[in-house]
C-alpha cells in the first residue's frame, strides 16, 4: 500500500496524471472508466484516486461517479468471479473436513452470515482496496445481481467522496 501511495504522489507531481488525461482528450470517459477499474485493486487504488481527483477539474461529478462506478464495478466483478469460482469452493471443501470443531461452526451462524457481507460492503465503499471486502461478500453466497448493485452503489459513493473532496480542496 505504501508503494501504491508513493507511486500516486510521484505520478501526480511529475505530471503523468495530466498526460494520462490528455491522452484520452476526446474520449475522457474511457479514462474515467479505467480509473474506476483501477480503483478496486490494492496496488492501483492510490493512483486511481489521484486520477479521479484530477478528472474532477474537467468533468461533472455525476459523470465521474457513474462512469467511475461502472469501471470499479467491472473491476470488482472480475475479482468476485475469481473468488466465487475458485476460492469459495476451496474454503467450502476445507470446512467440510472439520464440521465438529466449534471454531468452524461460527461460519454457519446467522450473525456471521450477516456481518461478513456487511463488513465487506463497508470495505468496498471505503478507499481501501476492495479485494478483502469482495472476498468477504463472495464467501457469503450472495447473488451476482445484488453484488453488482452493491458494488456500483458503494464504489459510486466512494468516488463521489473523492470527487467532492477534490473539488472542495482544490
Amino acid at each position: 500500500m505504501l508503494i501504491s501511495i508513493s507511486f500516486a504522489i510521484f505520478i501526480t507531481k511529475t505530471g503523468v496524471v495530466r498526460e494520462f488525461i490528455e491522452y484520452f482528450n476526446d474520449l475522457e470517459w474511457v479514462g474515467i472508466l479505467l480509473a474506476g477499474l483501477f480503483f478496486t485493486s490494492a496496488f492501483t487504488t492510490a493512483p486511481a484516486i489521484a486520477v479521479l481527483g484530477t478528472l474532477t477539474e474537467t468533468n461533472p461529478l455525476l459523470s465521474l461517479v457513474i462512469l467511475g462506478g461502472i469501471g470499479a464495478t467491472l473491476g470488482d466483478y472480475i475479482i468476485f468471479r475469481f473468488i466465487k469460482d475458485r476460492i469459495s469452493s476451496d474454503v467450502d471443501y476445507l470446512l467440510s473436513f472439520s464440521k465438529r470443531l466449534r471454531f468452524f461452526a461460527i461460519f454457519k451462524t446467522r450473525l456471521f452470515k450477516f456481518f461478513v457481507p456487511f463488513i465487506g460492503a463497508l470495505i468496498i465503499a471505503s478507499p481501501f482496496p476492495d479485494e478483502i471486502g469482495i472476498t468477504m461478500i463472495g464467501l457469503s453466497k450472495i447473488n451476482k445481481k445484488i453484488f453488482l448493485l452493491i458494488s456500483f452503489l458503494l464504489n459510486g459513493i466512494g468516488i463521489f467522496i473523492i470527487g467532492w473532496l477534490a473539488k472542495t480542496i482544490v
